[in-house]
């Protein structure tokens, strides 16, 4: 038996109870992870309050494990498994569900190796933000220097690898940020302007900031209290990318008003789909470790709790009050 955070029933964080369970043997094209470090984001918290169904489990009765990336070293390996060793050091950050916990099954198709000179806690930080900000702004939309665009939340764990990855590319940020202190790690991270959004006219001002024109992307991982704002930010034939629901879900929106606001364009997207296939899931990863390996990126890991503090980790995180990744250490 190793423990694990288990969820019976959607609510809000006490529904996450630290709990026994059993791991088992690997079957075919699977492996046993020991994991070490294990990333929370908000997409657990959709999960966990019912936002997003989660169907159930085998083996845990209709329950589930959440969690979605983590880095640890392989145990066991079932047949069929020629690529990996006992003993490996392999992260995942596209699920499946199961990542808080000590142990886990996963197929070996789900993880990469981890290279040598990124640290545990680092990996965990930056695997499924990382993959997120990878197909944002290059494969959903290739992002090119020179671009202007919007990240809503810039200071958190998404907004700030995006800043750093937007910057290496060339593109000019304008982020919206909570507070003077998330501001300060928005423009440490490259945000080229950061607009405190609950004491000005975030809208005004980003118009103001690009003479009028608007940005050519909005990403907005906010939704319900920014869509509509966001779709006034944007220059005529401009995108805007709700890839989140940090605030709720955004409203629905007659699709002539597309038209009436610029031909604009609207996508809500889900990362799975453009790391589906095994070929762009690396890709991604590669192309991640790179921009993190040279200093590009950097991953700062302000949030960790143990393992057991899974719920504490929910309450910091749904109160969107923390900023860069959020871990939970084994």
């Amino acid at each position: 038996m190793v423990k694990a955070i288990v969820v019976h029933q959607a609510g809000g964080p006490e529904v996450l109870r630290y709990e026994d369970v059993q791991v088992g043997k690997p079957g075919p094209g699977e492996i046993r992870i020991c994991q070490t470090a294990i990333g929370v984001n908000f997409v657990d918290i959709y999960y966990r309050t019912g936002m997003y169904n989660y169907g159930a489990r085998p083996g845990l009765n209709g329950s589930y494990i959440p969690g979605l990336e983590a880095v640890g070293r392989i145990e066991a390996l079932g047949p069929g498994v020629a690529d990996l060793k006992i003993g490996d050091r392999v992260c995942y950050g596209n699920g499946p569900l199961g990542g808080y916990a000590e142990e886990r099954i996963i197929a070996a198709a789900r993880v990469v190796k981890c290279p040598p000179q990124l640290k545990d806690e680092q990996i965990a930080g930056m695997m499924l933000r990382g993959l997120t900000v990878w197909y944002l702004l290059r494969s959903l939309h290739e992002l090119k220097a020179g671009e202007t665009v919007l990240m809503h939340a810039a200071a958190g764990g998404i907004g700030l690898i995006f800043c750093q990855w937007a910057r290496h590319i060339g593109a000019t940020v304008i982020g919206t940020v909570g507070s003077e202190e998330k501001a300060k790690a928005a423009r440490n991270a490259g945000c080229a302007h950061t607009i405190l959004y609950k004491s000005v006219d975030w809208v005004a001002k980003v118009r103001e900031l690009t003479g009028g024109k608007g940005v050519s992307v909005v990403y907005d991982g906010v939704g319900k209290d920014t869509f509509l704002g966001s779709v006034d930010c944007l220059a005529p034939r401009g995108l805007l990318v709700n890839f989140g629901n940090a605030s709720g879900p955004a409203p629905a929106i007659a699709p002539n008003l597309l038209a009436a606001k610029g031909s604009l364009f609207l996508t809500r997207p889900r990362m799975a789909e453009y790391v589906e296939e095994r070929e762009d899931y690396v890709r991604a990863c590669d192309a991640l470790f790179d921009v993190v390996a040279k200093g590009a990126v950097k991953i700062d890991v302000v949030q960790s709790y143990g393992l057991a503090q899974a719920a504490h980790a929910h309450t910091d995180l749904e109160s969107r009050t923390t900023m860069g990744s959020t871990i939970l250490v084994v």
